[in-house]
């Protein structure tokens, strides 16, 4: 096989062609005719297949006799990863101390100013030191409420002091009371109706505080199906006539994305995925992002794979427009619901 078909039948070579940000530090890759070694996402002119040499590590491409390229600047992977290796080791400290650690307890734990460990920390998981804090909390509470004799008694075991505190966050840590909780939602209500749109089947349901699933498929049992698995304890309440007019206004963002959505949201998950999701509200119809742009918008320009996956676990469709985010190049790449769907819903934003 000569070296132009081995390249250009490798799935990183797909990769430097999509720029995909998936890809970022899992190698890097060397071109003969400049002399230089890029990341996977370098926004350099694609090279020729036949210049290409692919790379583990930036020191294989300098020992090779490659330089690092001073636009994408390869080299810094390595800090990168020494940087991503200090957070790991401050997370778990995070996660194993009995009080939560201020921010110069864990500066000096890792030999940097209270400042440059917040911006490291923030650029590497895209979220600040204490809201790393309360999400570990949060998950603590609700690992406790399910195993704790009482709700007094997961108070303390999961590290709060007063109760007051632990009752000010589970509203959004819980997304309903923590006796509910306890009981796995089997007293939350959650309405739902199917439907077809101009995209196929759909799926819209919505709890006590908003809509919390919008579905997208072709067969309607089957988005059910995911429904019932998504809230498996919750009285599930279909064929509610009231309900079908949430189901119309859904439908018809599908048709016209620029009418907007003004209905309430229930929306769950961790610290981080909420910051992305409100981040992609934000994005107006008809205008599109990369994965890369909608890190900077949130703060947290190194974690780009972070952002993909939050996208990736986005279960409200077309109301949180994940559909607006794209490859560094345009080009589309996955989506929940089926790339040909993103496809339909974008050509319909213009």
């Amino acid at each position: 096989m000569n070296h132009t078909l081995s390249i250009t039948e490798d799935p990183r070579w797909q990769a430097v062609r999509d720029r995909d940000p998936a890809q970022d530090g899992a190698f890097v890759y060397g071109v003969a005719s400049t002399g230089v070694y890029c990341r996977s996402v370098c926004p350099s002119r694609l090279p020729k297949p036949e210049n290409v040499r692919f790379f583990a590590t930036p020191a294989e491409a300098s020992a090779a006799g490659f330089r690092p390229c001073k636009r994408c600047k390869p080299d810094e992977i390595a800090l990168r990863d020494r940087q991503a290796q200090m957070v790991a080791d401050l997370c778990r400290e995070i996660e194993s101390a009995e009080v939560e650690p201020s921010l110069d307890d864990l500066g000096r734990r890792a030999g940097l100013s209270p400042f440059h460990l917040h911006r490291v920390f923030k650029a590497v998981t895209g979220v600040t030191p204490k809201a790393y804090a309360r999400a570990h909390r949060a998950k603590k509470m609700r690992e406790t409420l399910k195993t704790s004799a009482t709700v007094t008694e997961a108070i303390y075991d999961a590290g709060f002091n007063a109760s007051s505190r632990f009752y000010a966050d589970t509203k959004t840590a819980l997304g309903m009371t923590p006796t509910t909780f306890r009981k796995g939602g089997a007293d939350e209500d959650i309405r739902f109706a199917v439907g077809q749109s101009a995209l196929g089947a759909l799926l819209v349901a919505q709890s006590g505080k908003g809509v919390c699933a919008v579905f997208l498929g072709d067969d309607p049992d089957a988005l059910v199906r995911d429904l019932q698995d998504a809230f498996p304890k919750a009285r599930l309440i279909g064929a509610d006539a009231g309900f079908e007019e949430t189901l119309a206004r859904v439908a018809g963002l599908i048709e016209a994305p620029g009418t907007g959505f003004d209905l309430p949201l229930d929306i769950r998950g961790t610290v981080f995925q909420q910051k992305v999701w409100a981040a992609l509200q934000a994005i107006p119809a008809g205008v599109r992002l990369s994965y890369s742009e909608l890190a900077e918008r949130i703060g947290a320009p190194k974690a780009v794979r972070a952002v993909a996956s939050a996208c990736g676990s986005n279960t409200i469709a077309v109301a949180i427009p994940c559909h607006r985010i794209v490859r560094n190049d345009g080009a589309l790449s996955g989506y929940r619901w089926g790339v040909e769907r993103k496809a339909a819903l974008l050509a319909r934003e213009g």
